[in-house]
């Protein structure tokens, strides 16, 4: 869902082909680029550091995660790729490799078979989309309520040459256009933990699954370890939240039982985290170096900074540009502090079935 923005030389490391004018050219997404500051004031107004409240962040939840994908996207893309969502990671394993072997898992653990009709919930710009139908012979769907993201997602799966099996569908996962029963898979990647209301979501995705099928999921979550009553502990949880455009962040425990409430049998659940001989968040840490990561270190990330003020400064970039930088910054070191301190995963992973 949400990784942090690092410098993307294509010499260096070839995650993303986006460069520093289609990082400039695409800033702000669908906002006037004379509206980008005042877009940048009214979504860090919704988050506690600016006053701002969770049950505010709920009420407004589609304003407030459009507003944070118009304004991250170019960021996501241009530092990060096409999938935009962390992986547990092999020693030896390229971090690129790792996020395609994260999406074929989702795949095998859902059974997908060809001429299955698949939803991706939450798809972003379509990345880990056009990875599982190339990997599964099937047809994707992709559901996203931000209008940029949609718009470059087609025009990616263009260049992939997979329109005429995948495509996108603009609208909230709360309120999903679909009938009852419509899909034989359902799966969503660091996504979910954007909706106000973990039931309700569910219940969504339960209602449109064919009985007998299964869902899958990669959430956002805090871990037993989390002390709402420890200050720090609530300082780190209110930097990932800010920084990735979330209402609030659910337990792994409120996930399950939500996930029962909306009517799922649970096969199997885990925080693949635990697990990883490499940890997730290696790619946020600062003193990790590496020629092929040369973007997520200390330099690649002060590169980054002056060069978003450089583009700001000579109007490439709108005005509010480096706030968004900032915010993004914050993030990475919430979720860094998060995951050190073993209160934060994104990945918690759980297959659930509708019964027949």
């Amino acid at each position: 869902m949400s990784p942090y923005l690092t410098f993307s030389p294509a010499s260096l490391v070839n995650m993303s082909k986006a460069g520093a004018f289609d990082l400039a050219s695409g800033l702000g997404g669908k906002i006037e680029k004379n509206d980008v500051l005042s877009a940048v004031d009214k979504y860090e107004k919704y988050h506690s550091d600016f006053g701002g409240a969770e049950a505010e962040r709920k009420a407004n939840y589609t304003d407030m995660v459009n507003k944070y994908y118009d304004l991250v996207t170019s960021f996501y893309e241009y530092g990060w790729g096409e999938s935009f969502h962390f992986a547990p990671r092999w020693k030896g394993e390229s971090l690129r490799e790792s996020i395609k072997r994260h999406e074929h898992f989702l795949a095998l653990q859902l059974g997908l078979k060809p001429g299955y009709k698949v939803l991706d919930v939450g798809c972003g710009i379509g990345g880990p989309l056009r990875e599982i139908a190339q990997f599964s012979s099937t047809s994707v769907m992709g559901l996203n309520n931000n209008e940029y993201q949609i718009t470059r997602g087609k025009a990616l799966n263009r260049a992939a040459g997979v329109d005429g099996t995948c495509d996108f569908t603009k609208a909230d996962f709360m309120k999903m256009p679909f009938s009852d029963n419509s899909f034989d898979a359902v799966y969503a990647i660091e996504a979910t933990c954007h909706a106000p209301d973990a039931v309700g979501c569910y219940k969504e995705i339960y209602r449109i699954l064919k009985p007998g099928q299964s869902f899958a999921a990669y959430e956002w979550c805090m871990t037993d370890a989390f002390d709402p009553n420890n200050q720090e502990h609530q300082k780190i949880k209110a930097e990932i939240e800010i920084g990735n455009g979330l209402p609030d962040i659910r337990s792994t425990r409120q996930c399950l039982s939500a996930l029962k409430d909306a009517g799922f049998e649970v096969i199997w659940e885990k925080d693949l985290a635990k697990d990883s001989p490499l940890p997730w968040y290696l790619p946020l840490d600062t003193s990790h170096f590496s020629l092929s990561s040369f973007r997520l270190t200390a330099v690649g990330r002060f590169i980054t900074r002056n060069l978003v003020m450089g583009l700001e400064y000579v109007g490439l970039a709108p005005k509010g540009s480096q706030r968004v930088q900032s915010f993004l910054e914050t993030a990475a070191e919430g979720l860094f502090a998060g995951a050190k301190k073993e209160i934060f995963t994104p990945m918690y992973f759980f297959l659930v079935r509708k019964p027949q």
